[in-house]
């Protein structure tokens, strides 16, 4: 069948239509704001969305819902954008009117010095404010988890996120007073159909569907597929790598759903970590820590699941849980689709068992047994925002004589994959879960592991940590008190 193509992206800035028909498949959202149209609130500090000063908003409909979004401008593509509706600091206050009650709030907090990261923070605690007008501390803090400040200490900008809803009130909010208008000018803007921009090797495609990706994708398998460029947009940012033709998949709803059945909750490759973190949370608990410390909130609003998973990045902090609760993933070439245990799909540094033209479609969890002990924990230089140096995923069962029934282990940063642990899971199965065990399979990591030495961490540093997080992972179902210290302390190392 044939489909329809269109020539321009068209979204909407603050309160203007926006089409191109002429752009880089590496123009980025914060050169297109500063460059093409002088928005020069949005700042850019580090380029590779670490700092948060380029923090904007990104709205966008999802079954019929309206919903914004901070994420990093410095790594967003322009070609993502179609469909959209961008929201920078420069529109929040009207012309010579009031500031908006963020901006105020601010202000009255004595929440900016040199003022070169305010912009990102206000935009940052926009976006929390109108999801949530009553935050707690913890909640203000995870929002503001993607953006640094070197002046202030953030003790006054957390005044401020809590001053805001005492300044104004939300349903006075321009945004929200507009939302049903630009809802229909989104919604205006979703004709089905696939765009293409460019010629060559530099073009940009939006497809039209999955199964148009699919059909793309396998008719020009060496496209870079993009989803929430949290890792793409750093090696075209920092690395400055060719990554050309371009076909973005955000705009898809499809690869975007989270279906649950008897079994399990399927993930669609596109949903991103925000957008997975509801029912993550209600039946996997266990990994509620570790969700709120990749990234900060706007890399989890943009980075997806699949992303993460494809890219195989052995630092990848969702394989090593998703490995030891049995997870799977759906490969799509054209219209065949095969399944394999994730495990599996990572073959050796730099290399997965995808085929060309084959692309991750989704991800299978099955419900963890009620049996079943579970632990994941993950070692970084800073708590907050941080690559993780290792992170190690532990899943025991135990049969009625107090032995380990079953056992799996799972490493990142140990190996150039995420690997599991079979020499120590071999010594678990089978034993008694006590000390003399665990101490041999400790001893037996370093059998399954030859981890490397970089700037984030040493090999023996590396080794010793996995011990230790067995070594935890126990005193843990024993209910032993020496391990329930400061998260603070214990898991930033």
């Amino acid at each position: 069948m044939a489909i329809d193509i269109r020539n321009t992206i068209r979204f909407l800035l603050n309160h203007r239509l926006v089409e191109l028909s002429a752009v880089s498949p590496v123009q980025t959202l914060l050169d297109f704001l500063r460059i093409d149209r002088n928005l020069r609130g949005t700042k850019e500090g580090c380029a590779e969305g670490d700092c948060g000063a380029c923090t904007v908003l990104v709205g966008r409909l999802f079954d019929g819902r309206l919903k914004h979004e901070s994420v990093n401008a410095c790594i967003r593509f322009v070609g993502s954008l179609d469909g959209c509706h961008v929201v920078t600091v420069d529109s929040l206050a009207a012309a010579n009117g009031p500031l908006h009650p963020v901006q105020q709030a601010m202000v009255d907090m004595h929440g900016s010095q040199c003022g070169f990261c305010t912009p990102g923070f206000v935009m940052s605690l926009y976006g929390l404010w109108m999801e949530n007008t009553r935050p707690s501390i913890d909640e203000i803090e995870k929002a503001l988890q993607g953006n640094l400040c070197r002046c202030t200490g953030y003790a006054a900008i957390v005044r401020a996120a809590q001053a805001v809803s005492a300044i104004g009130e939300l349903d006075q909010d321009p945004l929200v007073i507009e939302r049903e208008e630009i809802s229909r000018q989104l919604e205006a803007l979703k004709d089905g159909r696939r765009v293409m921009i460019g010629e060559g090797a530099e073009r940009i495609i939006l497809p039209a569907s999955v199964d148009d990706l699919a059909a793309l994708f396998e008719a020009e398998p060496k496209a870079r597929i993009v989803a929430g460029s949290t890792d793409v947009g750093l090696w075209v940012t920092k690395f400055m790598r060719d990554i050309t033709p371009v076909m973005h998949i955000s705009h898809l709803d499809e690869l975007r759903r989270i279906a649950l059945d008897e079994t399990g909750i399927t993930l669609g490759a596109g949903a991103t970590y925000t957008e997975a973190y509801p029912v993550i949370s209600e039946h996997f608990p266990q990994l509620r820590e570790l969700w709120d410390r990749i990234g900060g909130q706007q890399v989890r609003n943009m980075g997806t699941i699949g992303g993460n998973i494809a890219n195989g990045s052995p630092i990848g902090d969702t394989p090593p849980p998703l490995i030891a609760l049995g997870a799977s993933v759906v490969l799509r070439k054209g219209g065949g689709r095969r399944v394999m245990p994730l495990e599996r799909y990572f073959l050796e540094y730099g290399r997965q068992d995808r085929l060309p033209g084959e692309f991750i479609e989704a991800v299978r969890i099955p419900y963890l047994d009620e049996a079943a002990r579970l632990a994941v924990y993950k070692i970084t230089k800073r708590r907050d925002e941080d690559i993780s140096a290792v992170c190690g995923a532990f899943r025991v069962a135990f049969d009625g004589q107090g032995k380990v029934a079953s056992a799996i282990i799972a490493f990142g940063g140990m190996a150039g994959t995420p690997k599991r642990a079979t020499n120590a899971e071999a010594v678990l199965v089978g034993a008694p879960w006590n000390d003399a065990t665990i101490e041999a399979a400790a001893a037996a990591l370093g059998d399954d592991y030859s981890p490397l030495t970089d700037w984030r961490a040493s090999a023996e540093y590396r080794l010793l940590v996995a011990q230790n997080l067995l070594r935890r992972f126990y005193l843990e179902t024993q209910g032993d008190e020496r391990v329930r210290l400061d998260d603070k302390i214990t898991l930033a190392v």
